[in-house]
């Protein structure tokens, strides 16, 4: 079945206000994670935790979160931020004084600092260049030694919506005997990820974006063999087997994902975050990121019919939700802001770039009238 725009429009009250094309920065919450939002408030103002109905329903969301990533349950848990997630691996890991990390120079900050502290140990952090809009594979193999203990990388690039080949990239890196570290939280909810099939080690991603949560609320993912191998540098009560006997203390450290955590976690992000992803998971990633595609594909024809130099690669597997372009004779950023004030439509401003990115409940008149208000050449 074809997925209904019209009534999926009817979950996200943004459309009623905007024409909101900017996903891959902060996105608007669905009306189901609202709901959720308001369905915690109520319980937790009414009746607190006497009812027991605060943290069962993140164990649903776990599975969830399993589900979409294909994974164990007990190989993930919840982060407040991707950052977090990344911090997790490279604090956790223990390095020696002349290894080094394999990644991109175009990254989102999130997955540079982290590794880049390392550098007070002697980890060397080694960047291939943007080659005009793509990062190609052979570039990041070629850095690749006998003294790479990382390839960490975004699974989609923030800035020219590049994607990555996972799978080729995890294959390449299970047979170097080196870690793979992906930063998912622009594709998580609109392209399928397969951690499993794609030899992914370690992942991280925030719900803000395509998956339509709000800030605070994201999933890490350890592989179950190497959970074992990274320290948690952030120990708490919930890092512990038994976390609800007080006392005796019994620092017994959790097998599973779930060493990770500390202390108490953000449960109304968490059932949002839950909502919105049960919603999309029921209409299916893979129907997102076919509509995604189409949107995306007339986007580019008409940025290119206006003069406008896309530099978002489009080749097959290459592609993701995010289109960014530039013009050699408008401002950007004044370009971004007229849209908003004169039109409400929403896009950004990245690396030089216009950078827009659209999601499946997005329509064509929407894509058709953002081309229309764009200055021509």
């Amino acid at each position: 079945m074809p997925l209904d725009i019209e009534k999926i429009r009817a979950e996200m009250p943004v459309t009623r206000q905007h024409n909101f094309l900017n996903h891959a920065a902060v996105c608007p919450i669905s009306g189901r994670a609202a709901a959720a939002l308001r369905r915690y408030a109520e319980e937790a103002e009414g009746h607190g935790h006497t009812r027991g109905g605060l943290y069962p329903e993140t164990r649903r969301v776990r599975q969830l979160s399993a589900k979409l990533l294909h994974c164990h349950p007990e190989e993930v848990t919840f982060i407040s931020n991707t950052s977090q997630g990344i911090s997790i691996v490279a604090n956790g890991l223990q390095f020696s004084r002349g290894d080094n990390i394999v990644t991109t120079g175009v990254e989102f900050p999130a997955n540079i600092y982290p590794w880049m502290n390392l550098r007070t140990q002697g980890v060397q952090l080694k960047m291939v260049p943007e080659d005009k809009g793509r990062i190609p594979l052979e570039r990041l193999v070629e850095l690749i030694d006998d003294r790479t203990r990382v390839v960490t990388i975004s699974s989609v690039q923030f800035g020219s919506g590049f994607r990555t080949d996972l799978a080729k990239l995890g294959s390449i890196c299970q047979e170097r005997g080196v870690l793979f570290f992906v930063d998912a939280i622009q594709s998580l909810g609109v392209i399928p990820i397969d951690v499993r099939a794609m030899k992914i080690d370690f992942l991280a991603a925030d719900g803000h974006k395509w998956l339509l949560g709000p800030e605070g609320a994201g999933v890490f993912y350890c592989r179950h063999e190497l959970l074992g191998l990274l320290k948690p540098t952030t120990v708490g009560w919930l890092s512990v087997k038994n976390p609800m006997a007080f006392g005796p203390y019994d620092m017994d450290i959790r097998d599973d994902a779930r060493r990770f955590d500390s202390g108490s976690y953000n449960i109304a992000g968490i059932w949002a975050l839950g909502a919105s992803m049960e919603w999309m998971m029921g209409l299916g990633i893979e129907k997102i990121w076919d509509r995604v595609k189409l949107l995306t594909d007339r986007l580019v024809a008409g940025v290119r019919d206006k003069g406008y130099r896309v530099v978002s690669s489009r080749q097959p597997g290459e592609e993701s939700g995010i289109v960014a372009f530039v013009s050699d004779q408008h401002d950007h950023t004044r370009l971004v802001n007229h849209l908003m004030q004169e039109y409400r439509t929403v896009v950004a401003a990245r690396l030089g770039r216009i950078r827009v990115s659209p999601h499946f409940y997005n329509t064509e008149e929407e894509i058709d009238q953002l081309i229309e208000h764009l200055p021509g050449h």
